[in-house]
């Protein structure tokens, strides 16, 4: 029941998005994780690149977590895979990431902030996106190819995750 409200909840969203040529979101549950984890939790990632893209401005809201949260990330992979750590979105004392990545709210909360150039870590070279190249990330999560999870002490593999889709290219 819950899913179907989500579900529906970003189909009333749709409209706006449209609209918004630069908009990006992705709806987390455990059912997307690779191996899938049955948990309550549930979570929604939205993001806008600027004009220039130069950086991107994100907020990422979850709830329900079954432990504490140690990391949260966006990934290069497209659905059913997992991929390489892209961006760092939140952090904790035993997975900080990079220095400036924020703490990770525990249980529900939320998070925001911009990640810029200096922020695309490298993915192996066999996906050919360097380090720094954060135009090509960002087509890369306009084409369905990145995906956002939140790791707790529980799942550290990802106890949410959602496929990030961009509503124009």
């Amino acid at each position: 029941m819950k899913r179907k409200a989500i579900l529906a909840a970003t189909l009333l969203a749709l409209p706006a998005a449209a609209d918004n040529p630069r908009f990006m979101q992705a709806i987390l549950d455990g059912y997307q994780e690779v191996p899938s984890v049955a948990t309550r939790a549930t979570g929604i990632f939205t993001a806008k690149p600027n004009s220039e893209r130069t950086e991107v401005e994100y907020t990422l809201s979850f709830s329900n977590m079954q432990s504490p949260v140690t990391q949260g990330h966006i990934h290069f992979a497209q659905i059913s895979v997992n991929g390489p750590i892209i961006i760092w979105l939140c952090g904790s004392a035993t997975n900080p990431g990079p220095a400036g990545t924020p703490a990770c709210p525990q249980g529900s909360g939320t998070v925001n902030g911009i990640f810029r150039a200096a922020d695309v870590l490298a993915s192996p070279t066999t996906q050919q996106l360097a380090a720094g190249q954060i135009s090509a990330f960002i087509e890369a999560m306009r084409a369905n190819s990145a995906y956002v999870n939140v790791h707790t002490v529980a799942s550290p593999g990802g106890e949410i995750r959602g496929q990030v889709f961009g509503w124009a290219r």
